[in-house]
């Protein structure tokens, strides 16, 4: 079965781990004389070794999809991602370094993420299996089980999963 559009879904208006939307920040993008309304925050990971890995990773254009739970969407109370959001990439210490843009996003199980995503994901990895090993790790890793306040939670192959396609902006 290929991936099912985010925007099939009945409660997302639009067609997304390492990232999760977080609430609105203070940052502002110029455009010319008009200032945007803020962005909201990109965040990769937990801040540490590996948000600063994956942050250098969308820096220099190695990055440019990522993977998260659907139910992380739940546990902020956020929607989805959607075609066309630009949002600000945090780094470790909190402070904004980029801008990405959203271009493409898609709701699939977990044992459907296609080999090309996973490669677009700039961490080296060269199969879908290793890249699952690793977000396993992840997943399954007691920061992650205290955001989802869930301290047996495991990921299996029907798993849903948001698969973001997003564009370096500045």
């Amino acid at each position: 079965m290929a991936g099912q559009p985010a925007n099939a879904l009945p409660w997302s208006k639009h067609p997304g781990s390492f990232q999760r939307e977080m609430k609105p920040g203070r940052v502002k993008c110029e455009s010319g004389s008009m200032t945007e309304p803020p962005l909201s925050h990109a965040e990769f990971g937990f801040p540490g070794p590996l948000r600063d890995s994956l942050v250098a990773s969308i820096l220099s254009g190695a990055k440019t999809t990522t993977t998260s739970l659907l139910v992380e969407y739940a546990v902020e109370g956020d929607p989805l991602p959607a075609v066309g959001r630009r949002q600000a990439v945090i780094d470790s210490a909190g402070q904004p370094v980029a801008i990405i843009e959203t271009v493409q996003v898609d709701q699939v199980r977990l044992d459907q993420v296609p080999l090309s995503h996973v490669i677009d994901e700039g961490e080296g990895h060269v199969s879908v299996a290793q890249w699952r090993v690793d977000h396993e790790q992840y997943w399954h890793g007691e920061e992650m089980r205290s955001y989802l306040t869930d301290p047996a939670f495991t990921v299996r192959d029907e798993t849903a999963v948001i698969l973001e396609r997003f564009q370096l902006i500045s």
